[in-house]
Formats: C-alpha cells, sequence, structure tokens
C-alpha cells in the first residue's frame, strides 16, 4: 500500500461486481510470499476462476470475454 494500479483496477471492475467474487490477496504479508515472488514487478495481477488471466491493467475485452465464457459453462 498504496497501490494506485489495484484502486484503478477495482474501479474498472465495479460494474461487474454481481458477476464475480473479487478477492484481495496482500502479497506483502508473510502468509502470501509465494504470490510476492511471482508477481512483485507485475501487480496487479488478475486471476479468474484460479486460471491467470491479465495483469498490470484491466483488458476489458479479454475479462469481458472470458466471463461470458464462464458463465455460459455455468
Amino acid at each position: 500500500k498504496p497501490c494506485p494500479l489495484c484502486d484503478e483496477a477495482k474501479e474498472v471492475l465495479e460494474p461487474y461486481k454481481g458477476r464475480f467474487i473479487l478477492q484481495e490477496v496482500d502479497i506483502t504479508l508473510p502468509e502470501n510470499e509465494a504470490w510476492y515472488d511471482k508477481y512483485k514487478y507485475d501487480i496487479p495481477v488478475f486471476h479468474l476462476n484460479g486460471k491467470f488471466l491479465m495483469k498490470h491493467h484491466v483488458d476489458m475485452q479479454k475479462f469481458e470475454f472470458k466471463l461470458i465464457k464462464l458463465e455460459l459453462q455455468n
């Protein structure tokens, strides 16, 4: 903290919050050391349904495509 890029990403995703659960992970906490080692230079990072989706910023086209695809599977 602070993480302006994370705040910006959360703002962009706000209209979609009823369609997915956003779980934030503080990679600076000791229990998240593996995430820190993997992503310390690439925040924010997004996973959807446990799979890597994107990093650095929200790619709306990719996000919407993957979210719709996931919704249709369910």
